[in-house]
Formats: structure tokens, sequence, C-alpha cells
């Protein structure tokens, strides 16, 4: 009788033991579909704000742009040493982040969309980008952000290397 109890409490404790993954996993998708889904979002977002005036990356990466002011100085590099400001939003105009004094290189943990997008102006310049989910947050979630999110950032070079930018 003993060894049936003790056979029993195993089992018991063994199936117990065992659970199932209570986390809902993330859907596969096909990057090259995201990216058309993505680049419809944007296209019908830029149609629908016929006063900003963004262009495709001409790397054909997602990644659209529009060049508020170039800023002057030296270019950009990824070990540059920058300040910025920044506000982010998502397709909807909604507001996700905000930062008046974000330091950073961009050979750190930056998002690709920045990577690509920030070198295109200089000390001073303001940039508007539009990137694509595979060069953001891809299908991860970010806070509020759902997955395969389309980001919206305005960046804005307050110095580059220590050095803020020079108003004429």
């Amino acid at each position: 009788m003993k060894k049936y109890l003790f056979i029993l409490s195993v089992l018991v404790i063994g199936l117990a033991s065992c659970s199932k993954d209570k986390t809902t996993p993330q859907p596969v998708v096909d990057p090259a579909v995201q990216a058309k889904v993505d680049d419809d979002a944007i296209v019908a977002y830029l149609d629908a704000h016929p006063n900003i005036m963004a262009v495709k990356d001409a790397s054909n990466n997602g990644l659209y742009y529009q060049i508020i002011d170039a800023g002057t100085g030296a270019a950009i590099t990824a070990s540059s040493k920058l300040v910025v400001s920044y506000v982010g939003t998502d397709l909807k105009d909604v507001q996700f982040d905000r930062n008046d004094n974000f330091a950073f290189s961009l050979s750190q943990n930056i998002i690709a969309g920045w990577q690509l997008g920030v070198p295109k102006i200089k000390n001073g310049g303001k940039i508007l980008l539009f990137i694509p989910s595979a060069l953001g947050y891809g299908p991860y979630a970010n806070g509020a952000l759902p997955a395969n999110s389309v980001l919206v950032f305005t960046i804005t070079i307050k110095s580059v290397d220590g050095v803020a930018p020079v108003i004429e």
C-alpha cells in the first residue's frame, strides 16, 4: 500500500510541476509582408498629411525622412557623442516618448532607424523620421506600442561631441 501511495504522490507532484507557458507567443510575421504593410501605412499617412514632404531613403530600407533643418558642421558618425531632443509618436499621432536632453552615440544600442536617419543632418539640424517596424522595435511590443509599429520621430541635434550648434 505504501508503494502505491508513493507512486501516486510522485505522479501528482510530477503532474503538478508541469505547467503550460502562459505567455502568448508572438505571431510569426513574414518580413517582406510586414515591410509592405509598413510602407503602405507610411504612404497613406503622408498622403493624408500633404504638408509633410518626406522622401523614401535611397537604400530602399523602408525609412522615410524629411530634413527640416540640415544643420552645420562636421558630419555625424557612429562614434559622435550626441545630445538631442526628440518626440516619438505612432502613425495615429499618439506620443509614446519624449526627451529634451538624450545623450548617446549611434554605435550604442539605438534602433536602426536612428542609426540610418540621424547622420543625414548635422549639428543644430532637425529631421522627421518615419521608421518601419523592422528598423524600430520589430515584432516586439514596447510599452504602449504594439508589435510591428511604425515609429515617427522628430529629432533635433543639440550638440555633437560636446559642441553646441553655431547659430547664424
